[in-house]
């Protein structure tokens, strides 16, 4: 079975540098029309090559809808983040303009590094000018009416509880915005590809479940705790609810 995973995997990575090289052209090509409509063809891009990745590799992309996003509203998206299949879970997921908040390091990477730079927004924790960087990266994109998303636990979840701590950072930046958290389940992805190697990847199913939008109407940058702990606390129900189902 070790072999046989080893086989796969390795294809799977041969389809995907495939079609990361197949994508560069329209990367190139979008930078022609600005910064703002760049950021979204290359989204546009990269959820096609997400969907033919999943095809070949035997993933199949699942909605489960709670509450449907507003395609006329825009949200700070969050979701727990478990599993590197995040990242083409999430532009699968999405339907409307948006900016991701990823991290720094992986814009060193080659080729996709490149890809990734132009559409992410990066943040570097470890440093307070990154972080009030991206924060302001991110205010921009909300006042141009782009949705943001955001992995509140920053890094992979490798407790045994179904959510890690959150970070403040989304939930103050809805609040000062006044922009509605709209929470998204990533409920398999750990079984597809386990953070500890890339070698653990299998095919499956690979569900999304979009849970009602919570709005900060009312609160005020001292009520970040509060709305933090009604977040956490839908999202882990909510996790518990469907992993068990």
């Amino acid at each position: 079975m070790k072999l046989i995973r080893f086989i796969y995997t390795l294809y799977a990575l041969i389809i995907f540098i495939l079609l990361m090289f197949l994508a560069i052209p329209f990367v190139f090509a979008s930078l022609a029309f600005g910064k703002d409509r760049s950021g979204d063809i290359i989204y546009k891009v990269c959820k096609v090559w997400a969907a033919i990745w999943y095809f070949f590799v035997g993933i199949r992309h699942q909605s489960i809808i709670e509450e449907a996003p507003d395609p006329n509203q825009q949200y700070i998206f969050i979701a727990n983040h478990i599993s590197y299949i995040d990242i083409p879970t999430t532009m699968l997921a999405m339907s409307q303009p948006y900016r991701v908040l990823g991290k720094e390091e992986m814009v060193h990477y080659p080729i996709f590094g490149w890809i990734y730079k132009q559409a992410v927004i990066p943040v570097n924790r470890d440093h307070g000018y990154g972080r009030s960087k991206s924060v302001r990266a991110l205010n921009a994109a909300l006042a141009k009416g782009i949705s943001v998303f955001i992995f509140p636990e920053g890094t992979f979840n490798e407790t045994s509880k179904p959510l890690k701590h959150f970070y403040d950072g989304a939930f103050r930046l809805a609040i000062q915005t006044n922009t509605p958290i709209k929470p998204l389940l990533f409920l398999d992805n750990h079984q597809r590809m386990h953070y500890d190697s890339i070698f653990s990847l299998t095919p499956g199913i690979s569900r999304v479940v979009y849970l009602p939008a919570i709005s900060t109407d009312g609160y005020t940058t001292k009520d970040v705790a509060a709305l933090k702990e009604k977040v956490f606390a839908l999202m882990e129900e909510g996790l518990k609810q469907y992993v068990n189902s």
